[in-house]
């Protein structure tokens, strides 16, 4: 079973940056689509956005031309750089893995906070 494992939360102002990493106990390209989510207090798990094995990339609109998916294959690690932050982006945010269909392997999650 591949694990994963995120870094790179904290505290940040508004109008900042993050870099989260994701990096996988296993390779990545056994998966068909590895992804990020986040869950904000009180609200549903909401997908950020993914990338497929083929490389293509896909973002949720609330975080479009800000947030970007990228990936090293070579170090098995997923990042998401995240840009111009505001405080309804303040959440726990998980890398999450399917070779399906399935969201099946996750992360524990890492928190961000905006500060205004």
């Amino acid at each position: 079973q591949v694990q994963l494992v995120e870094s790179g939360g904290g505290l940040v102002q508004a109008g900042g940056s993050l870099r989260l990493s994701c990096v996988a106990s296993g390779s990545i390209s056994s998966f068909n689509t590895m992804g990020w989510y986040r869950q904000a207090p009180g609200k549903q798990r909401e997908l950020v956005g993914d990338i497929s094995t083929g490389g293509v990339t896909n973002n949720a609109y609330s975080v479009k031309g800000r947030f970007a998916i990228s990936r090293d294959i070579a170090k098995n690690t997923v990042f998401l750089q995240m840009n111009d932050l505001n405080p309804d982006d303040t959440a726990v945010y998980y890398c999450a893995a399917r070779r399906l269909s399935t969201w099946d392997t996750w992360g524990q999650g890492t928190q961000v906070t905006v500060s205004s």
